[in-house]
C-alpha cells in the first residue's frame, strides 16, 4: 500500500513538472489526435505581430513584442524542405522576412495567410535566370474534405502547413502586416 501512494504521489508530481518561462507546445489537431494534450489557451484580445518559423526544428512560434505567446510543433513545409525557394515548382518554403499580406477564408487547405513571398530580391535572382519565382506561399490548414490525423510528411508546394486547430488559432491573433521570419 505504502509503495501504491509512494509511486502515485512520483507520478503526480512529474506530471506537474514545467520549466518557468517556457511556453507549452501546441497538440496537433484536436478533431482526429491521439494525443492528450490541448491547444494552448491564448487570451481574448491578444495579437501576434511577429511569426518565427524554424524549419530545422519544425516549430511556427507566435511572438507579441519580444514575448512568445504560443508555438506549434510538428509543421509541415514543400516537398523539397531544405533551402529557400527560387523557383516556381521547387517546392520549396522559402527562407527570410516577410509579412502577412493577405487572408483568405475560403482556401482549399482550412484557412489561409499570404506569405508575402517572392520579394524584390527573390523576384531578381528568378528573373536573372531567366525563371519565375513563383508565389501563392501561405501558411494554412489541411485539405478541405481531409478527415485524418494531420499529414504527417513535408506535402505542400512550398506552403507551412498546421493542423486546422493550431490554424484557426493562428488565422485569430495574427493581422495583416505581421511580420514573419523563416530560418532554415
Amino acid at each position: 500500500m505504502r509503495t501504491r501512494i509512494g509511486l502515485l504521489i512520483a507520478a503526480f508530481a512529474l506530471a506537474s513538472c514545467s520549466t518557468a518561462g517556457d511556453a507549452p507546445d501546441i497538440a496537433r489537431d484536436g478533431e482526429t489526435e491521439q494525443s492528450a494534450s490541448t491547444l494552448l489557451i491564448i487570451p481574448a484580445g491578444t495579437t501576434a505581430d511577429r511569426i518565427l518559423v524554424d524549419k530545422s526544428d519544425r516549430t511556427l512560434i507566435l511572438f507579441k513584442g519580444e514575448e512568445e505567446i504560443a508555438r506549434y510543433s510538428k509543421i509541415r513545409f514543400g516537398d523539397a524542405p531544405e533551402g529557400h525557394k527560387r523557383f516556381e515548382g521547387d517546392e520549396k518554403t522559402p527562407e527570410g522576412t516577410y509579412t502577412i499580406n493577405g487572408r483568405n477564408p475560403g482556401s482549399s487547405f482550412h484557412l489561409s495567410l499570404r506569405v508575402s513571398y517572392p520579394n524584390a530580391a527573390d523576384r531578381a535572382y528568378a528573373e536573372a535566370r531567366g525563371k519565375s519565382p513563383g508565389g501563392d506561399i501561405f501558411i494554412h490548414g489541411q485539405p478541405n474534405g481531409y478527415d485524418g490525423a494531420p499529414i504527417d510528411r513535408d506535402w505542400t508546394d512550398g506552403c507551412i502547413a498546421l493542423s486546422n486547430a493550431e490554424m484557426k488559432q493562428i488565422w485569430d491573433v495574427v493581422p495583416n502586416g505581421a511580420e514573419i521570419e523563416i530560418r532554415p
